[in-house]
């Protein structure tokens, strides 16, 4: 049985409801382009604390933004029940690779971050995406968390070759933990 963990993994969507008798049900998809998971052969679905492989019979669009699935050995409306509120998720080399400044939060924690003068601010440590805004977590030198708005605005470079991500912060924004 292939086993994964859940740092190999990235989060697809949760199932939110039944949609036949048959077994068959709805997965909200976290993703601008639900379309990219028709075909998939088979998701990792969390299980307590474990990421368990099902394999898919079928999968269409339903509504443009929920992934219709038809699971093997998913055959009851009892069979989906136990289903239902359960997470999805990929390994990460099904992520299409992006370029230039478009990255993904995993990929970038690490990195050295450099203000646009080149003075180094930290490393990056993790992205706090759990805020109205996402917020990048740098510790300094110093060993102070630093936080700083995930923005587009914000982000002139992101070097995957040397592992950097070059900021153009506002004047001011890294003041309060420099003093």
């Amino acid at each position: 049985m292939i086993t994964m963990t859940k740092e190999e993994c990235f989060y697809l969507g949760t199932i939110v409801s039944k949609f036949s008798y048959k077994g068959e049900v709805l997965a909200k998809l976290d993703t601008d382009t639900p379309q990219d998971y028709i075909d998939l052969e088979s998701v990792f679905v969390l299980q307590g604390t474990k990421l368990v492989p099902f394999f898919i019979d079928n999968a269409q669009l339903q509504k443009s933004s929920l992934l219709r699935i038809r699971f093997e050995d998913i055959e009851t409306e009892a069979d989906a029940d136990m289903m239902l509120k359960k997470e999805l998720y990929l390994p990460l080399n099904f992520l299409p690779q992006l370029k230039g400044n478009q990255f993904y939060y995993h990929e970038v924690i690490g990195f050295k971050v450099r203000e646009q003068s080149g003075k180094i601010i930290g490393i990056l440590q993790s992205v706090n995406d759990q805020t109205p805004q996402a917020l990048f977590e740098i510790m300094d030198e110093k060993k102070r968390l630093i936080l700083v708005p995930v923005h587009d605005d914000f982000i002139s470079e992101v070097n995957r070759e040397s592992s950097e991500l070059t900021l153009n912060l506002p004047d001011g924004l890294l003041d309060v933990y420099r003093s």
